[in-house]
């Protein structure tokens, strides 16, 4: 599953509209449509607000694996 279908789902599974998560980033809904299907890269200075509104982490959404090493 790639990113922008993870985004898609999660918003979807939280009953929350584009044009909601829009408002929290500050775009319109046509930008943040351009994100959710893949037309557009995410930029980075939006993850940290996405993962709070829809409650998952920044791993999930980008794919990565679960036991990840943390640098100490």
């Amino acid at each position: 599953m790639e990113f922008y279908e993870r985004l898609r789902d999660s918003r979807k599974d939280r009953d929350i509209g584009q044009k909601e998560l829009a408002k929290v980033l500050k775009i319109s809904q046509q930008q943040y449509s351009l994100y959710e299907t893949g037309k557009r890269p995410l930029p980075a200075e939006y993850l940290s607000a996405l993962c709070l509104t829809l409650g998952v982490s920044a791993d999930y959404l980008l794919g990565l694996p679960r036991n990840l090493e943390w640098p100490r």
